[in-house]
């Protein structure tokens, strides 16, 4: 009995083999009839009329309008601390307070000092007075008026330095207590009670103060290609990564002149003020930021592909001419890799091709040449300035590129369970 199942086994494998490989070569065979019989097919999209916005694309760091570091500008032991982070602070209000112990010992050095240096003042003008009652009765040489007039004004001198360090010494006191310079929110502090603050070279950021965080501001940085196209005023769009879904609507209220060089690479700080009445945006997130730079409405327009497409030429077969396709041929008017898009198109001689008939006869004449000066670009769709040489219209449909076979473009599975019409026996 085993023997004759194995035999009912190899049988039914055989005649499964025999129908796949039939089926294959039967597929092939229409296909390849397909492609003889229909010739040429191509993608087409029809020349429309619309508007065109060209925008630059930059990264910035949003921010406060007005950002306040609060320092110190004596040394000393933080005391006590009367603001944390994302505390509201009036102007004035004591933010830190510094150890006084010290500056209190010095304060009242210095008002000792003072006090002799009065003492002393008083006795010499005293003194200068005796000797001068006694130069004007002539018992005392003019000499010895002059040493005691000397010594008075060197004493009041000294009271006058003494008093100037006395103040000094009473503002070093003030300065132990820190006070918000305005109104807004703490987003930063740099120290805790019982840290030291060392003021003596540069005065240490205790606090970092936002003003008003409901309206902020992002500062971009823009590539010199694209900054003479930047107007103060232009609208721009800008996303965050904690918003990925939604987009931002603010104005460009300054373009600044200090220019930055990196790696070669020259860009302009250009500032956009945005409106944050939710408190959404927080400082430091980044921006990716879509400037928008010029726009043109009601324009004869085709899509960037048709620019891009070339017919093939006698000596190029189909398999080349579609991967010149795919690699995108040359470049569509206005285009430039990795930066804005909406650079004005400076080739005056753009060729696209309208496509006469159904797309599927086998004579070249299908196709129409059009020679056209191109203009502004949004990424999608080209201007056409004006047609060079033959006629364009709305609705035209102008060929974007071949239109590969299905099993060909997306890898459609074979009866064998192959991709892109290979079978385990060879391609036919």
């Amino acid at each position: 009995m085993e023997p004759l199942e194995n035999n009912h086994k190899h049988r039914r494998w055989l005649i499964t083999a025999i129908v796949v490989v039939l089926g294959v070569l039967i597929g092939l065979f229409f296909l390849r009839r397909g492609r003889d019989d229909g010739g040429d097919q191509y993608r087409t999209e029809a020349a429309s009329r619309g508007n065109i916005t060209a925008t630059a694309g930059a990264t910035g760091t949003l921010s406060a309008v007005t950002t306040v570091q609060v320092g110190s500008q004596v040394s000393g032991i933080i005391s006590k601390l009367h603001a944390d982070f994302n505390s509201q602070v009036q102007k004035g209000q004591i933010l830190a307070e510094l150890d006084p112990t010290p500056f209190v010992q010095t304060v009242e050095q210095r008002q000792a000092d003072v006090t002799r240096s009065m003492i002393e003042m008083a006795n010499t003008k005293v003194t200068y007075g005796r000797q001068k009652r006694l130069a004007d009765a002539g018992l005392i040489a003019q000499s010895e008026l002059d040493g005691a007039k000397m010594a008075y004004d060197s004493a009041r001198a000294a009271l006058a330095q003494s008093q100037a360090s006395l103040n000094q010494a009473k503002t070093n006191l003030g300065y132990t207590k820190i006070y918000s310079p305005i109104d807004g929110q703490v987003v930063d502090r740099q120290y805790d009670v019982g840290q030291t603050v060392a003021a003596s070279f540069s005065a240490p950021t205790l606090f970092t103060i936002a003003q008003d965080l409901t309206k902020m501001k992002v500062q971009a940085d823009v590539d010199q290609s694209d900054i003479g196209r930047i107007k103060v005023g232009a609208p721009v769009k800008f996303t965050v990564d904690a918003y990925p879904d939604q987009e931002f609507q603010a104005r460009i209220s300054q373009v600044r002149l200090n220019a930055t060089v990196n790696q070669n690479v020259i860009t302009y700080p250009v500032i956009i003020e945005v409106a944050n009445p939710d408190g959404k945006l927080r400082p430091s997130m980044t921006a990716d930021v879509t400037i928008q730079v010029d726009t043109v409405r009601d324009v004869l327009r085709v899509p960037n592909a048709a620019l891009r497409f070339k017919p093939e030429t006698k000596d190029e077969d189909k398999g080349q001419a579609q991967a010149r396709q795919r690699s995108g041929g040359s470049a569509g008017a206005g285009s430039r890799a990795g930066g804005g898009e909406g650079r004005r198109g400076r080739q005056a001689g753009q060729t696209v091709y309208v496509l006469e008939g159904d797309g599927k006869g086998k004579e070249k004449s299908d196709l129409r040449e059009v020679r056209v000066k191109t203009g502004l670009t949004d990424g999608r769709h080209t201007q056409i300035v004006s047609v060079l040489s033959g006629e364009l219209n709305p609705g035209d449909q102008v060929v974007t590129g071949l239109a590969t076979l299905k099993v060909e473009q997306s890898g459609t599975a074979s009866p064998l369970g192959g991709r892109g019409g290979r079978s385990p026996m060879g391609r036919f």
